[in-house]
């Protein structure tokens, strides 16, 4: 983004040096680009000034807590008169970075000596020239330094030496790297602002996220489990390869217009109600539903969990059940119609009797926003470092700024995802206020133009510095109509394309067992739904796919290239049902083909990008099924690949590299 040149540091006369166009940053610097623990920073720049002096050019990079600068060099690529750079990434938290930019008066110098020496032209004057600036450098130095530049200064204005003994000096490859280090501070520019980077642990990049309902854990029928029940479950979910075992609220849920099976208004006995219904006589959302247990046994499952390799995700939805202890003690958190009641949550024509949303512009505003931030606290004092907030598109974009700012000041390790299914730019908006991973559009993008449009969005517009889609396959609220008309090969498309589209997914329990039936023709909630009801699965029924699961999270494991989001590239394939794409790392190429369409076979000559992989067109190579173990032998960009959903709905092909004998052929 172009900005105005800043007057020099340590001068008092306008920049000599223009920089603009700095990269990476978004919207003019007003918010962080994301990164990962262990990414090099890439910068760019151009930088020019008039007259033909060659610049010097370098980054100044600030970790987390840190007062000082770190300095990294940037070069000049000639092709695209642009600069870049690069720095490593090693501390989570809050980066910042500028440029500084300056005449190089030693290599300007430099460079026309030698100019001058091949033209056969007499360089006394210009030793003398040099000489000086050199000696000016000295001045800058100390110790050691200061003595070697004096003595280079005095070698090149020797005119006892030869001629070739002068210009050997001057051109003395340890006397250059000297002068790149003492430059004159006065004709510095440094560019007029500081860039943020927010680093995130690795788990923010890569991470596969399973969602389950603690109280439907339970052997019995109906019966509300318990934490300790729940932790049983546990070892299922990280033998299916998850890292993240989210949780619906575990809060005391509500008893006021508690909501009945399928959504009705009316509960019955028994009916659990709805879990986002926070808040009863036994607290808030600093405490348990008691039938779940204690906060002692919430802390076990935690460390259970851990222990398995998994992480806790809870759930942060900042709403309220009619019997929340905050609507006694603070009544005015909350819409006031005119009549003295409190507005039920509502998007006409529906109304959520059973909640309280909160009105975050109070006249105590404050008190309501730091009782918001004390309840991710409070949490992240008992173990949870990673939150999923329900509905942050609802609540104020200066709140979540603030919020997140303040909470991982503290704790930078801390992940948030937003659960925002709202307009694009109100999406774009809060991942760029700090949330670090962000529901998609995945689930309704379902042929093969759709997958690749918005996909080439997120890996390669501007939203791939800020945008960390996680895609859920589904959600307790989402049931695709592609999954309910699809059957079981439509869970294993969409299963195999989060998966691999994606570093970070997600999916909610049930659909191992290809759960599909809605409530109602054209709707897209679940019949019988677990937000209003205990659900208690046999999860090896037959149909399911734990095995398509275990292969594919032990696949992303073992191959980095599916451990990031920038690398995909997408691939022509001669069916428009059938998906090409690859993902390719140094060391790691993967091609992964895909039939989109659930009930029918489909049948594709594909295009395989050979010149990306190095491979030359007589070039015979391998590529090995990491979904089957199979390898199949190719050669040339064209290739044939049949698809049976009903057997096997895609390939992840390994690329085997030839052997150099190959090769050579």
């Amino acid at each position: 983004m172009t900005s105005r040149p800043k007057r020099s540091i340590g001068h008092d006369g306008p920049a000599r040096v223009v920089i603009e166009n700095v990269t990476p940053q978004i919207d003019c610097g007003r918010h962080p680009v994301k990164r990962v623990i262990g990414d090099v920073c890439e910068v760019g720049a151009d930088i020019f000034k008039d007259g033909h002096d060659l610049l010097a050019a370098r980054i100044l990079a600030r970790r987390p807590g840190a007062h000082h600068w770190r300095f990294f060099p940037l070069a000049y690529d000639y092709d695209t008169d642009r600069w870049y750079g690069r720095f490593p990434l090693d501390r989570i938290g809050r980066w910042t970075f500028t440029i500084e930019a300056w005449p190089d008066v030693f290599e300007t110098w430099r460079d026309e000596l030698e100019t001058w020496i091949e033209a056969g032209h007499d360089v006394s004057l210009e030793l003398v020239e040099g000489s000086l600036i050199v000696r000016d450098a000295a001045n800058r130095a100390a110790g050691l330094k200061r003595a070697r530049l004096m003595e280079a200064a005095d070698a090149i204005r020797d005119e006892s030496a030869t001629p070739d003994g002068r210009i050997e000096a001057a051109l003395d490859g340890e006397l250059r790297d000297l002068m790149a280090k003492h430059f004159a501070s006065a004709i510095v520019t440094r560019w007029d602002r500081n860039l943020q980077i927010s680093v995130d642990r690795e788990r923010a990049g890569f991470s596969a996220w399973y969602e389950m309902f603690p109280r439907s854990q339970g052997k019995k029928p109906g019966a509300h489990a318990t934490f300790r029940e729940a932790a049983r479950e546990l070892r299922r979910i990280a033998d299916l390869g998850f890292d993240v075992v989210y949780l619906p609220p575990v809060h005391p849920v509500g008893h006021t217009h508690r909501k009945g099976r399928n959504n009705r208004l009316v509960a019955k006995p028994g009916d659990p109600g709805s879990p986002w219904a926070i808040g009863s006589e036994d607290g808030g959302h600093t405490a348990v539903e008691p039938q779940l247990g204690t906060l002692d046994d919430f802390e076990r499952f935690v460390r259970a969990a851990k222990k398995l390799g998994l992480e806790v995700a809870l759930d942060y939805a900042l709403q309220c059940s009619p019997d929340h202890p905050w609507v006694k003690e603070h009544p005015y958190w909350f819409n006031i119609r005119p009549d003295g009641s409190i507005r039920y949550a509502e998007n006409p024509p529906k109304r959520y009797e059973d909640i309280y949303p909160l009105n975050f512009w109070p006249e105590d505003w404050r008190s309501l926003w730091e009782a918001s931030r004390d309840i991710l606290v409070f949490w992240i004092e008992r173990g949870v470092r990673i939150f999923r907030v329900d509905n942050p598109h609802t609540k104020p974009l200066v709140f979540w700024e603030w919020l997140i700012a303040d909470i991982q000041r503290d704790n930078p390790d801390v992940i948030l995802l937003s659960e925002a299914f709202t307009r694009p730019n109100r999406m774009k908006a809060l991942a760029k206020l700090g949330f670090t991973q962000s529901y998609t559009y995945f689930t309704w993008r379902n042929t093969v133009q759709e997958v690749r449009d918005y996909l080439v969005e997120l890996t390669q517009s501007e939203m791939a510095e800020y945008f960390r889609g996680n895609f859920f396959t589904n959600t307790p609220d989402i049931l695709n109509e592609y999954l309910q008309k699809g059957g079981r090969p439509a869970f294993r498309v969409r299963l195999l394309l989060a998966a691999t589209l994606s570093p970070n997914y997600g999916m909610y329990s049930g659909f191992e067992l290809c759960e599909n039936v809605p409530r109602e023709p054209g709707h897209e909630e679940y019949l019988n739904s677990e937000k209003y009801e205990i659900k208690n699965r046999n999860w090896n029924a037959p149909g399911n796919i734990n095995d398509d699961i275990k292969k594919i999270n032990r696949i992303r494991r073992e191959n980095p290239a599916l451990q990031e989001l920038t690398n995909l590239s997408f691939h022509r394939s001669e069916n428009n049902q059938v998906l090409f794409y690859k993902k390719s790392v140094p060391g790691n190429d993967l091609l992964i083909v895909v039939n989109l369409d659930p009930t029918e076979v489909h049948e594709s000559r594909i295009h395989v990008p050979l010149d990306d992989l190095g491979i030359k067109p007589t070039t015979p190579f391998e590529v090995e099924d990491l979904l089957t173990g199979e390898r199949y032998k190719w050669r040339g960009a064209q290739n044939y690949v049949r698809l049976d959903p009903s057997e096997s709905v895609g390939h992840v092909l390994r690329v085997v590299r030839p052997s150099a004998e190959d090769d050579g052929k």
